[in-house]
């Protein structure tokens, strides 16, 4: 099972079953990166790298089965970065960013409402630092405006920026007059979030990397906004921008080589509505375990989710593949917190945590899907493994996007066979409301 399967079950409950699927396309299999869906106005729109890599969106109005598709003037090569990101303003303008890693910014808008016909290359979309532009993101702000984020910069060396979409200039802005971290030529940081909790805050964590080598994480670090222009410390002390390794709060002082990963940063809430952070490090004997941290009046509390034999000893740079994930802590209806986690060698399961304490209440539970017989591949290639992009669409209605590639190869070239493309397929999945979900984005390396 997958990490996105196991936040499928743990984020809808079981619940939530497939009330139908639609063929879309068939899409390139040599390597992954990840693709995006946005359902609005009463349309659906996927973004994807068809069968040839190339950049492409296909449309449907939701009474219908149709998809009209477009094909855009980008074409992916093996970086498994050069993940797809689209959003849809309140007047139905489509955006679309993607395919880059530290390359001048792609970005793609219609110029009519819910038509992708009219989508056009749109950059600059400020002016400056947009010529090393990675990570981006789509997200709604404080009052609902659209935001964009990205890292200008590379591993190492980078900084986050912050574009907000004026509506009715039809034109971005910046959000920050400066960018949120700064590195300072020497580092750059990781960031996940900012993500709005059920206390109207927008939490943010990230750790501090030295160089394009993963093993040079170090620092979890967080900060906390009401409205992502003044941010400040979980305790209340407020934080110059840019936030500096100096000036930042740190939360867990892990060290370079300490066992800790970028891309395994979540920010989860227990029932009082306090924020977690969860990650892992290595432990004083040397193995990986996964940690949650919450703030208590005397400081930031660490506790030990597992309790195992197993070290994994990542390194390098490219987009590395991972032997571990964990969900963000959440509030499970018994009044325990859960956190389900997939490891490549101890399986997949769920812990359930005693609130007060964030102790693991017994061994971990093994969990089912109702996705489960959609996870095996279809595709008879050696190695393939099935992708998942999950989406909230309305109440009790989420889609999901499924497809087959090999995994990611430190985004380098693969040498001939490669696998013929798979069909990428959309699962309607509906159901009863599902709880308060955080959102997060989840950086590649």
């Amino acid at each position: 099972m997958t990490l996105a399967m196991l936040l499928a079950l743990m984020q809808t409950g079981p619940s939530f079953g497939v009330a139908r699927t639609l063929d879309i396309a068939p899409v390139w299999a040599g390597h992954y990166t990840a693709f995006d869906l946005v359902t609005a106005g009463g349309f659906q729109f996927v973004a994807f790298y068809d069968a040839d890599r190339q950049m492409t969106v296909a449309s449907r109005r939701l009474e219908e089965t149709h998809w009209h598709f477009v094909r855009l003037p980008s074409r992916v090569g093996w970086d498994s970065h050069n993940y797809l990101a689209l959003a849809v303003d309140d007047e139905g303008l489509v955006h679309l960013s993607g395919n880059m890693h530290a390359v001048p910014l792609v970005y793609f808008r219609s110029r009519r409402p819910y038509d992708i016909d009219s989508l056009e290359r749109a950059t600059p979309m400020v002016g400056p630092n947009e010529t090393r532009a990675t990570y981006p993101e789509f997200f709604r702000g404080p009052s609902g405006e659209l935001i964009f984020a990205y890292r200008d910069g590379y591993s190492g060396n980078g900084n986050q920026i912050y574009n907000a979409w004026d509506g009715g200039r039809h034109a971005w802005h910046r959000l920050l007059d400066q960018p949120l971290t700064d590195g300072e030529g020497q580092r750059n940081a990781y960031l996940t979030g900012p993500t709005r909790g059920p206390d109207g805050w927008w939490h943010l964590a990230w750790v501090w990397r030295e160089t394009g080598d993963a093993a040079t994480n170090h620092d979890l670090s967080y900060a906390r906004s009401r409205d992502l222009r003044h941010w400040e410390k979980s305790d209340g002390t407020p934080l110059a921008l840019p936030i500096t390794l100096a000036t930042g709060e740190i939360v867990a002082p892990v060290p370079v080589h300490g066992g800790m990963i970028n891309s395994n940063i979540r920010i989860g809430f227990d029932h009082h509505q306090r924020v977690v952070l969860s990650y892992h490090r290595f432990d004083a004997n040397g193995y990986t375990q996964v940690y949650n941290a919450r703030r208590e009046p005397d400081g930031w509390r660490h506790v030990a989710a597992s309790n195992w034999d197993y070290r994994w000893d990542f390194g390098g740079g490219g987009t590395l593949l991972g032997e571990l994930r964990m969900t963000a802590v959440s509030p499970a209806a018994d009044g325990t917190l859960q956190q389900g986690y997939w490891h490549a060698k101890k399986g997949t399961g769920v812990w359930r945590l005693d609130e007060a304490t964030l102790a693991p209440l017994g061994p971990p539970s093994a969990i089912t899907s109702t996705l489960d017989a959609h996870d095996r591949a279809e595709g008879a290639f050696p190695g393939l493994v099935v992708r998942w992009v999950m989406r909230d669409a309305e109440p009790g209605v989420r889609y999901a996007l499924r497809w087959e590639t090999l995994p990611a190869n430190r985004d380098q070239a693969r040498p001939k066979p490669w696998p013929e493309p798979s069909m990428l397929r959309l699962y309607e999945l509906r159901g009863p409301e599902p709880p308060h979900r955080p959102r997060a984005l989840s950086s590649l390396w």
